[in-house]
C-alpha cells in the first residue's frame, strides 16, 4: 500500500501563511508537521519510498485524508517516533 499524492491545486491569495512555508522547502524535499505540537520537519522526498514512512503516511491518509491545512502532510505520531523512523533511514 503506498501513499498517493492527490491532484495540485494553484495557490490562491486566500491561502494561509502556513501555505506560504510550503514555498521555502527546497526541491527535492517535503515538510511534514509530526505531534501536539506539530513540528515542522523537512525530509527528503526519497524517505517517502521506505516502508516505514509510508506505514505512518498510510496513517496519517486514514486520520486527515489529504486535508492538510499546515501546507505540509501533518502525520499522526509523536516527535519520538518520527525521528526514530528517520533516524534509521539516514543510514540507508
Amino acid at each position: 500500500m503506498g501513499f498517493r499524492f492527490p491532484a495540485t491545486r494553484r495557490a490562491s491569495f486566500t491561502d494561509s501563511q502556513a501555505s506560504l512555508k510550503a514555498v521555502n522547502v527546497a526541491k527535492g524535499y517535503l515538510a511534514v508537521y509530526v505531534g501536539e505540537r506539530m513540528k515542522r520537519f523537512v525530509i527528503p522526498l526519497s524517505y517517502l519510498k521506505q516502508p516505514s514512512l509510508q506505514d505512518l503516511l498510510s496513517q496519517a491518509e486514514e486520520e486527515f485524508g489529504y486535508n492538510h491545512l499546515m501546507g505540509g502532510l501533518t502525520i499522526p505520531c509523536t516527535e519520538d517516533v518520527f525521528l526514530h523512523v528517520t533516524s534509521s533511514l539516514n543510514w540507508l
